[in-house]
């Protein structure tokens, strides 16, 4: 009797300790000041977050390159706005960010899902994309055929960026399949390092969205990434719920690149299948 009495104290004060968790994430949420294009504009700064990746940025001899390093050079001219770009390998770190006006633009290949969309909102599509499996050509594995068939990802171990959109995809694909897929998250590594660790045969299977590989594959030409892991998506970037003025204002520097040649000049140097 006296031992149930202690586990009801302790449910309840576990409960209000989970209570006033809640309570005070809350309230420091709330805490923090609106920012959208106004605030950003007044301060004439926006701050965007991106990868270092073939995708994000990189440096190439002595210069910065990279898709979304030219869009974001490409907005500053546009908007009149100092553009400050911050590498971060981290997606939760990236999200952090935003949420806590750290960032006001996660500026990465992101997929226009609906987990994502309830939160967060996307610019208009930058890319057409899918998430592929990434593994060594028959050649550059003793003669070893690669995975073709979906099924045959049973009881394989996949490595993934931590926080990688692709994390979603791969949940839904072992219910797909009725078997269990090793997904190891790793928290050090880009997608860029991975694919190149299954070059060098350093791990077996990666995934990745299908543009970066094909940027490493002409560096790689190990890799093999005919497999499909998803469908094709479309990918863009993520402001804050509470920056809609920052999201339209994006929305037309992009269509001004567009209309100009700009985007299409860009898209074309990082994502030629050439």
């Amino acid at each position: 009797m006296i031992l149930r009495k202690i586990l009801i104290i302790c449910i309840v004060c576990l409960s209000l300790v989970v209570v006033l968790m809640g309570v005070l994430i809350f309230l420091k949420l709330s805490d923090i000041p609106m920012r959208d294009y106004n605030e950003i504009r007044s301060e004439g700064v926006l701050r965007i977050v991106t990868e270092y990746d073939p995708s994000g940025f990189y440096r190439s001899d002595d210069r910065l390159e990279g898709f979304h390093y030219e869009l974001c050079r490409a907005i500053a001219q546009k908007s009149g706005l100092e553009v400050q770009l911050y590498p971060e390998l981290s997606m939760e770190k990236s999200f952090a960010g935003l949420r806590y006006n750290q960032y006001d633009v996660i500026a990465r290949n992101i997929p226009t899902v609906s987990e994502l969309k309830e939160h967060y909102l996307f610019t208009d599509p930058l890319v057409l994309n899918k998430q592929v499996l990434v593994q060594r050509t028959a050649e550059s594995n003793n003669g070893v055929e690669p995975v073709r068939d979906q099924l045959d990802l049973a009881k394989k171990t996949l490595h993934i960026p931590e926080n990688s959109p692709a994390i979603l995809r791969l949940h839904h694909l072992q219910h797909e399949i009725g078997d269990t897929i090793y997904i190891v998250e790793e928290p050090l590594y880009s997608s860029e390092q991975l694919v190149t660790m299954v070059a060098k045969g350093d791990i077996e299977f990666a995934v990745c969205d299908q543009q970066t590989a094909r940027t490493l594959q002409k560096q790689l030409p190990e890799i093999d990434f005919l497999t499909d892991i998803s469908f094709t998506q479309l990918q863009a970037w993520v402001v804050r719920k509470t920056s809609p003025v920052l999201l339209d204002s994006l929305n037309q520097w992009f269509n001004s690149l567009r209309e100009n040649g700009d985007y299409d000049r860009i898209y074309r140097k990082y994502y030629s299948q050439n």
